[in-house]
C-alpha cells in the first residue's frame, strides 16, 4: 500500500475541538507510516486532509469555501500523484457522507469519527480506481488511541479516556456524530500515560466529551477521580482535562485539585446559560444555583483556581432578563477566559425545531455587550499575578518575534518574556521555567526568566 504514497507531502486542516486534534495527530501518523511527509500549506502537499467540526454552521461554510477553492490549486512540481488528493473526515464526513462528494466533486475521500484507521485504504483505493472512496460506520469498538500517531509537541500530549456524549443537550449534534459514550479501561489509559512520561512528555490533557462522567459505562458509576490519581501517580508533571459537564462534576473530583501535584489549577466548565429557564430548554440538567454552588467548593479548595466556559447567546426563546441572568453570572464568577458564542442551529438537533423571533440585532447587541464584560473581567483577573513567579511551560517562540518566549502558566495563561541573555530559545522548548510576571494584559501576562 505504501508505494504510491512514497515521496508525496501532506498536511491537516483541523476544525474544532481537542478530540479533533487528537484524531488529526493520529491521522499524520498514519500518513507518515505510509511514506508521506508534512508540510505546512496545501500548495505544497498531494495529499490534504480536512479534519472537521460540525458543531456550529461557520465550520460547514468554512469546509466547503476551503474544498471548492482548491479545484483552482495547481497540483505541485515533482508531484509523484497525478493529482492533488483530498480527504474529509471528523464529524461533517460522519454526518454528510456521500453527500460530500455530490456537493464536492472534486473530494476524494470521506471517512468517519469511528474509522479514522480507515483512511489509508481509502486513500489508497482512491489513487487505484480514480475515483471516490466513502466509508461511514456507526460505531467502532476499539480507540483512535490505538493508531500511530505524531504529536505537534514532543512536550504534550493528548490523552482520550472517553469517546461519545450521552448527555444530548437540545443544540448539540456531537451525540450524533461522535456516538454514545464509551470509556477506555482504566489499565490502558495508565498504560498510553506512562509511555508518555518515559518519552519526556511534560504535560498530558485527558479528553472526553464529557470527562466527568469516565467509567459509567464500565463500573455503572463515574470514576473519573480514579483516573486523576492513576495518571499523577506515573510522575507527569502536569495535568489538565477537558470538557467538563456541570451535572457530574463531583466533591471527589473537585477535592483532586487540592491534593494531586500534577493537577494543573485550571477548570473549563461550561454553563452555556445564567438562566434557569434557558438551561432547562438546552437540557442541561443542572440549575444555575447547582453551578455557582460548584464554583464555591472549587474556590474553597483552591481559592484562585482559574475557570474558563462556554456560553451561548441567542438560544431560542432567550429574553432580555435571561439573557441578564448570564450576564450576573459572569459578573459574579470571575472567569479568566470565556468562549462566547452565537447559537447556531444544527439540522437534526431538538433547538432546531424551537421558534424564535428575536431579531439579529438584538442578539448581536447582547452577545457584544457580553464579550465587553468578559474581556474586563478577564483583564482584572490577571492582573493578581503581577510580581509572581510562575512555572511556565515554554512552547516555543511569539509568531510576532523570535527573540520572545511564549508558553502557558500552570492556570493555562499565555506567557510571554525575552529569551535569556546567553540561553537559546531552541533550548528552553519544551522546558518549565520560572518567569516574575511584569505585565498582565487581557489575555496574555508578560515576565522575565528568573535565574537559578
Amino acid at each position: 500500500m505504501t508505494s504510491c504514497f512514497e515521496g508525496t507531502a501532506f498536511c491537516i486542516h483541523t476544525f474544532g475541538c481537542q478530540m479533533n486534534k487528537h484524531d488529526s495527530e493520529r491521522v499524520a501518523g498514519m500518513l507518515e507510516g505510509l511514506g508521506s511527509l508534512p508540510v505546512e500549506t496545501i500548495e505544497e502537499a498531494d495529499i490534504v486532509v480536512f479534519m472537521t467540526c460540525c458543531v456550529r454552521e461557520a465550520a460547514d461554510t468554512r469546509l466547503y469555501g476551503q474544498v471548492a477553492s482548491m479545484k483552482n490549486i495547481p497540483v505541485r512540481d515533482g508531484s509523484p500523484l497525478l493529482k492533488r488528493y483530498i480527504a474529509v473526515g471528523g464529524c461533517i464526513g460522519q454526518r454528510d457522507g456521500e453527500k460530500l462528494v455530490e456537493a464536492l466533486p472534486h473530494l476524494d475521500v470521506v471517512f468517519g469519527t469511528h474509522n479514522l484507521a480507515s483512511l489509508p485504504a481509502l486513500l489508497s483505493d482512491a489513487v487505484q480506481r480514480h475515483g471516490h472512496s466513502v466509508e461511514v460506520i456507526e460505531s467502532a469498538d476499539t480507540f483512535s488511541s490505538a493508531l500511530p500517531t505524531a504529536r505537534e509537541h514532543s512536550w504534550a500530549a493528548w490523552l482520550p479516556i472517553t469517546v461519545g456524549c450521552n448527555n444530548f443537550c437540545s443544540y448539540c449534534i456531537v451525540p450524533y456524530v461522535r456516538g454514545r459514550e464509551k470509556s477506555r479501561p482504566l489499565e490502558d489509559i495508565v498504560e498510553e500515560a506512562q509511555r508518555y512520561v518515559d518519552a519526556g512528555v511534560k504535560e498530558i490533557t485527558l479528553l472526553g466529551q464529557n470527562v466527568n462522567s469516565y467509567g459509567r459505562d464500565l463500573y455503572g458509576e463515574p470514576r473519573f477521580a480514579e483516573v486523576l490519581d492513576a495518571i499523577d501517580a506515573t510522575g507527569i508533571e502536569r495535568v489538565r482535562f477537558a470538557t467538563s459537564h456541570p451535572k457530574d462534576l463531583t466533591d471527589g473530583v473537585i477535592e483532586r485539585f487540592g491534593a494531586l501535584r500534577s493537577l494543573m489549577p485550571a477548570l473549563h466548565l461550561p454553563v452555556q446559560s445564567g438562566s434557569n429557564r434557558i438551561l432547562k430548554a438546552m437540557n442541561r440538567r443542572y440549575t444555575r444555583e447547582h453551578y455557582l454552588g460548584l464554583i464555591e467548593k472549587l474556590r474553597a479548595v483552591v481559592s484562585d483556581i482559574a475557570l474558563s466556559t462556554d456560553i451561548i447567546v441567542g438560544f431560542p426563546g432567550e429574553t432580555e432578563e435571561d439573557f441578564m441572568d448570564t450576564y450576573r453570572l459572569v459578573e459574579e464568577v470571575g472567569y479568566s477566559q470565556v468562549f462566547t458564542f452565537i447559537y447556531s442551529k444544527r439540522e437534526g438537533t431538538p433547538a432546531a425545531k424551537m421558534e424564535d423571533d428575536t431579531p439579529r440585532e438584538v442578539i448581536q447587541e447582547r452577545f457584544d455587550r457580553l464579550v465587553d464584560l468578559v474581556q474586563r473581567k478577564a483583564y482584572e483577573t490577571n492582573q493578581a499575578e503581577l510580581g509572581q513567579v510562575v512555572p511556565v511551560l515554554i512552547e516555543g517562540t511569539s509568531k510576532r518575534d523570535s527573540t520572545v518566549l511564549a508558553g502557558k502558566s500552570p492556570k493555562n495563561q499565555t506567557v510571554h518574556g525575552p529569551v535569556p541573555t546567553g540561553r537559546a530559545a531552541e533550548q528552553l522548548v519544551g522546558t518549565i521555567v520560572p518567569m516574575r510576571i511584569d505585565e498582565a494584559r487581557t489575555w496574555y501576562l508578560s515576565g522575565t526568566v528568573v535565574d537559578g
